[in-house]
């Protein structure tokens, strides 16, 4: 059974989110809904990754080919990391480590487990672990990771939304459920390749980024 799309503006506070509320996010992100919700950085909308049909959702929404799309997403810790990436070495789990949670994506060679939905045709993967309460405590629930993509869909759309009252009226009746974390950032994540021999920066962002933290 399909939520009604519009269904849901909940309010959620980071330092105590209320059981009864994630509780009913839990329940529609494991019947297939897709939700909006707070980061560190911009919202983000996102779904169930083992969800195929909502994914797919979600690539219509942003008016994107499905196997075109470059979706990440949104871990609790790093203790799964080896489920969803291979060839991890020592240094690129330290830098990991020592970045996350924070304002980062970290793009790594995609294991098999990462669902075809997501994966597609690229051999790597974006992870994310964001400094923010509410959705670390969603995933941690779920038990799965959540697909994370931002709401800005034209690049040359230069400002992210960041009221989610507004993000409401705008995406009400495309998406289940918009979680109301206060207002978001305008700066998105910063993202480093660690597929290759060496880690890359792909894009500056929010975080600030140090090639051998201490």
């Amino acid at each position: 059974m399909r939520f009604i799309a519009a269904l849901m503006l909940l309010k959620l506070y980071e330092k105590n989110p209320d059981q009864k509320q994630i509780d009913k996010i839990i329940e529609l992100l494991r019947d297939g809904g897709v939700i909006i919700y707070p980061t560190d950085t911009v919202y983000g909308m996102g779904c169930d990754i083992s969800k195929a049909r909502a994914v797919e959702r979600i690539a219509r929404i942003k008016g994107i080919k499905p196997e075109k799309a470059q979706f990440s997403f949104i871990c609790s810790d790093l203790s799964h990391l080896s489920d969803f990436a291979r060839h991890v070495n020592n240094n690129t789990f330290k830098l990991m480590k020592s970045h996350l949670p924070g304002p980062f994506t970290f793009i790594l060679t995609a294991s098999t487990q990462v669902p075809k939905s997501i994966k597609q045709k690229r051999k790597t993967v974006g992870i994310r672990i964001p400094n923010n309460n509410i959705i670390l405590e969603i995933v941690r629930q779920l038990g799965n990771p959540i697909l994370t993509t931002s709401l800005k869909v034209d690049d040359e759309i230069l400002e992210y939304p960041t009221d989610p009252e507004l993000i409401q009226e705008e995406y009400g009746d495309l998406v289940d459920a918009v979680i109301d974390g206060g207002y978001g950032g305008i700066i998105p994540s910063t993202i480093i390749d660690c597929s290759g021999d060496e880690p890359a920066l792909i894009r500056v962002g929010l975080g600030e980024y140090q090639l051998s933290p201490e």
